[in-house]
């Protein structure tokens, strides 16, 4: 993997491409293009090479494809190249390694045996959500509709609860739940806890659907607007994987989901 990420850093277009997913993560092909003097099919070629050497990740957005910075590799090449060398500057790099990274969105990708239309029953169905999440939506989930949270008896619902996009079988994305009292109590949570979770600004998760090969679904979760540095971000990268493992399991080995 170094050695792919040495070759495509040395590259300046890539550096800058780089740079720009720096200042501002998430972007399109057609937004990385706007202002450069690179056509359309090098800057995809660029992209290419990077998302091959790992430096940075994919996943879609409707009809786009969104990519992230990822800045793992690079401490890698710092850990493994620089370490030996010179151990008071690679320990620069690696907090450079955090900055960057806290720049980032969480996205956890996985593949699931299963359908689009029972993947995206799973991720709104009541019966299926509080099997594996412990949590029931209460939504019309059409574009902009208010959605209450119910999670161990707990009822929560925010004007700024609401559906951002459904694209059947494709996408869906609604903003995080309200940090309520009461969403304490029912989850054992302290109060300079749920303090520091409510003083945050409210984030977004999407699900991105795409059919792969031999009856497969590739399932893309990107929580997204979250503190750089805020509690919920901790929270939500632990809890995101076992979540949508427990999801998998659910749909590749229950009779129930028809």
């Amino acid at each position: 993997m170094s050695d792919d990420a040495f070759k495509a850093l040395a590259d300046a277009s890539r550096r800058l491409l780089l740079d720009r997913l720096d200042e501002r993560n998430g972007q399109s092909l057609r937004e990385l293009c706007a202002g450069l003097d690179m056509t359309r099919q090098a800057v995809s070629k660029h992209l290419a090479v990077l998302e091959s050497a790992g430096l940075i990740r994919v996943s879609r957005s409707g009809r786009e494809k969104l990519h992230y910075l990822d800045a793992g590799p690079i401490a890698a090449i710092a850990d493994r190249w620089i370490n030996r060398y010179h151990r008071g500057h690679a320990r620069a790099l690696a907090d450079l390694k955090t900055a960057l990274e806290s720049t980032v969105d969480f996205v956890y990708t996985t593949y699931i045996r299963t359908t689009p239309e029972k993947l995206w029953q799973a991720l709104q169905d009541p019966e299926f959500t509080k099997a594996y999440w412990g949590v029931t939506f209460d939504s019309d989930w059409s574009v902009g509709a208010p959605m209450t949270w119910t999670e161990r008896g707990a009822a929560t619902e925010d004007p700024e609860q609401r559906v951002l996009v459904c694209e059947p079988y494709r996408r869906l994305s609604y903003t995080w739940h309200t940090f309520t009292p009461e969403w304490a109590a029912a989850n054992g949570v302290d109060h300079a806890t749920r303090e520091r979770l409510a003083d945050e600004p409210r984030s977004a998760v999407t699900f991105d659907l795409e059919p792969a090969e031999d009856g497969v679904v590739k399932l893309t979760v990107v929580h997204g607007e979250l503190e750089p540095d805020g509690l919920l971000r901790t929270m939500i990268s632990q809890g995101w994987p076992r979540l949508v493992s427990d999801l998998k399991s659910l749909l590749e080995t229950s009779a129930a989901l028809t």
